[in-house]
């Protein structure tokens, strides 16, 4: 019986080596597919990556040609030269611009033209005067060419106020300073005039007693300077007694001219 048996042992031995073999083969077939399919690229690797790893630039890189195309461009903006709002410098502005703009530009320059600008501003906080009329009105209706205001602007406007009130601070700088009048005792104007009181700017020309004749304002503040101040004699065209006559008569705007009023 073992004699007859041993031929099919052997089979089954050399069949059973052939299974092993197909199945260790399956596997290993296994083992490198699943592998493939973890080895997946992760989006955030690049952005992960270090920075001393050189990667592939993606932005678009600017010629040389393109530059200097921009810097024609830029050279290539018109621009005109204009007065400052001084009168005495100069600004280089864009031709095209016009308006708010254009006015905003002036101004920023005269600022750094003139680095003491502050003062007239200064000067109305300490001692509060009366503002200019406002003559906006004078660009609205008809104006055109031949009329007395058709070739203004708004930056025209501007400026006269702004010289105006300029024109009045330093009057009232100067009505405030003893040491501008020139005092020998320290006195200044505003000691018996505060913010201008009581000197009736309105009623001149008028018949001055202390003078015994007819005068201007001018006449009447020189004669305080004079006397009550105890400083010298103004220049009745100079800058200081023009001044002086702006501020006094600034701060009685809106009052009713009335010469020769007592």
């Amino acid at each position: 019986m073992y004699q007859l048996l041993k031929p099919y042992n052997s089979n089954w031995v050399l069949l059973g080596a052939i299974c092993l073999l197909m199945v260790a083969f399956l596997f290993g077939c296994d083992q490198e597919m699943g592998s493939q399919k973890t080895v997946t690229k992760d989006p955030g690797q690049d952005a992960k990556r270090p920075s001393g790893i050189a990667t592939e630039d993606t932005h678009p890189k600017t010629s040389p040609e393109s530059k200097s195309d921009s810097r024609e461009t830029a050279s290539s903006e018109k621009k005109v030269e204009l007065d400052s709002c001084d009168g005495e410098n100069k600004v280089t502005v864009s031709k095209d611009l016009t308006g708010q703009p254009l006015a905003h530009a002036l101004l920023d320059q005269w600022k750094r033209d003139h680095p003491d600008r502050d003062w007239v501003a200064e000067e109305k906080r300490a001692h509060a005067f009366k503002p200019p009329a406002d003559n906006s009105d004078l660009l609205k209706g008809d104006q055109g060419k031949g009329h007395a205001y058709g070739n203004y602007t708004q930056r025209d406007i501007l400026t006269w106020t702004r010289e105006a009130e300029k024109f009045v601070a330093e009057g009232s700088r100067i009505f405030h300073s003893a040491g501008e009048l020139g005092s020998t005792v320290g006195v200044s104007c505003d000691m018996c005039h505060p913010h201008a009181a009581n000197t009736h700017p309105e009623t001149y020309p008028k018949f001055q007693t202390q003078l015994g004749r007819v005068v201007l304002l001018r006449d009447m503040i020189d004669w305080c300077v004079e006397n009550p101040v105890r400083g010298k004699h103004l220049d009745p065209d100079g800058p200081k007694m023009r001044a002086l006559e702006a501020y006094i008569m600034a701060q009685r705007k809106g009052v009713k001219m009335n010469y020769g009023k007592h």
